[in-house]
């Protein structure tokens, strides 16, 4: 699309050193890579929780994870249930409620494992939703992603409508028609709603929506998020071997568990960006911004080890739950539930009302492809109507952007092939029974004999 529209794109920037902070220790490691640990078990346990949901994603399908053999198992956990079965050590089952954070703006106790199972999967697994380079934060827009609705608004001229906020749709087998909050009408024969499901209820309805869309709109609330860039008269952070990349594991102390450098790609505005999420934002939105604006400046300055993170010569922050018509963000979150439930109601159109919107995506949903992939599935649907199209063409696949390819992931042969950390007891275990045994059968006879 950006191609299309003559938006050029640009890598974030990773050259240096990736950094991994955690109760004053700081650790290095490369792009494409995980934090490291000394702790032999801990790197079982973080190889295999990986692992274990990449392999436990491919079960599911993309546009159905309902239909998933254990569908109904998994959407009755939440995530954090998941980790409390699965991880041995403290330091990984810490991590893995960063990577939820971080992924879903959302807690691991809110979360079905299903629904995130689902959404790790359809982002190309663990490894392609967490990494920058190679991965789902490798590229920003030159000049900025509004360029992307400004340019297609202005191929449509007059047709768009700003400020004006759908209050009510009434629909029937021949027509829709939408009323503003200012009392203007538009009629059409067809309505597509590219919203997510919560601002639903912001809408009236004649007829009413169907029951269990009336339910799923209830049970899928925005994630929580806060975005924040801070700017710098310099990029110090580089020339002490940092690319400006830090996980920062912490409590309300250290606000952003996750950062990238956003200094423009000429070298100009210096700045490094992040989110405060989840549990720690809901704590943190009553403090003023000059208060959150310290913490994070503390925050990188404990992490980078140099005053100069106190300095900085801008501050922004967007708080997504304030606004009003988002509640959130990135994406709607399901509980446990709610997607074996309600999940095929998402795309299911209601009469002449079409449903799109990056959460109906079924790849990366929750981003700006899922929904650009939403809005275009949605609009052949129409098409399909009409008649102008057979049913095959709905769904098609998107050809492969080879401008920017995505490059296999690669395992490891210790990645394929570590034990678990019960896999690793289990295997001790046997090991020393047998030792003994033998032990024992030795010694019967040379002695008891």
């Amino acid at each position: 699309m950006a191609k299309e529209l003559g938006v050029e794109t640009y890598k974030v920037y990773e050259e240096e050193h990736l950094l991994h902070y955690k109760n004053g220790s700081r650790t290095h490691f490369r792009p494409g890579s995980l934090p490291p640990t000394w702790n032999p078990l801990a790197v079982l346990d973080l190889n295999n929780i990986m692992r274990k949901i990449d392999k436990m994603g491919k079960e599911i399908p993309v546009g159905a994870p309902w239909e998933a053999p254990h569908a109904q198992e998994w959407d009755k956990m939440t995530f954090k249930q998941f980790l409390n079965e699965t991880c041995w050590t403290k330091t990984v089952k810490d991590f893995s409620m960063l990577f939820i954070n971080v992924n879903v703006t959302s807690e691991a106790y809110e979360a079905s494992l299903l629904w995130f199972l689902w959404y790790v999967k359809q982002c190309g697994g663990t490894k392609r939703i967490f990494s920058t380079t190679n991965g789902g934060q490798e590229r920003k827009f030159v000049g900025g992603s509004q360029q992307i609705s400004e340019k297609l608004a202005a191929r449509l001229r007059d047709k768009v409508v700003m400020n004006s906020p759908v209050v009510a749709i009434q629909h029937n087998s021949m027509e829709v028609v939408a009323r503003t909050v200012d009392g203007r009408e538009y009629k059409g024969s067809y309505v597509i709603l590219a919203i997510p499901p919560s601002l639903h209820m912001k809408i009236h309805f004649t007829p009413s929506l169907s029951p269990l869309r009336n339910q799923l709109i209830q049970r899928a609330p925005m994630g929580t998020v806060m975005k924040v860039i801070v700017y710098y008269k310099r990029t110090f952070w580089r020339e002490k071997g940092f690319c400006g990349s830090m996980i920062i594991q912490g409590g309300d102390d250290h606000p952003i568990p996750f950062t990238l450098d956003d200094t423009k790609p000429d070298g100009s505005h210096p700045a490094i960006i992040g989110f405060i999420l989840a549990d720690k934002l809901r704590r943190l939105a009553k403090l003023t911004g000059e208060e959150r604006k310290q913490l994070v400046c503390q925050s990188f300055a404990k992490a980078l080890d140099t005053d100069e993170a106190l300095k900085p010569v801008h501050y922004e922050e967007y708080n997504w739950m304030a606004e009003q018509y988002s509640g959130g963000g990135y994406t709607a979150m399901f509980p446990p539930g709610a997607l074996t439930m309600y999940g095929r109601e998402l795309r299911e159109p209601v009469g002449r009302m079409f449903f799109a919107g990056t959460e109906t995506a079924t790849s990366w949903s929750g981003y700006m492809n899922g929904a650009i992939q939403a809005g275009e599935r949605a609009a052949r649907e129409i098409l399909y109507s009409l008649g102008k199209i057979t049913r095959d063409m709905i769904n098609r696949e998107e050809p492969v952007f080879i401008d920017i390819p995505g490059v296999p992931f690669t395992t490891t042969f210790w990645e394929r092939n570590l034990p678990s950390v019960g896999g690793f007891i289990t295997l001790m275990s046997l090991i020393i029974a047998i030792g003994a045994t033998s032990g024992a059968a030795l010694w019967y006879n040379k002695y008891a004999k």
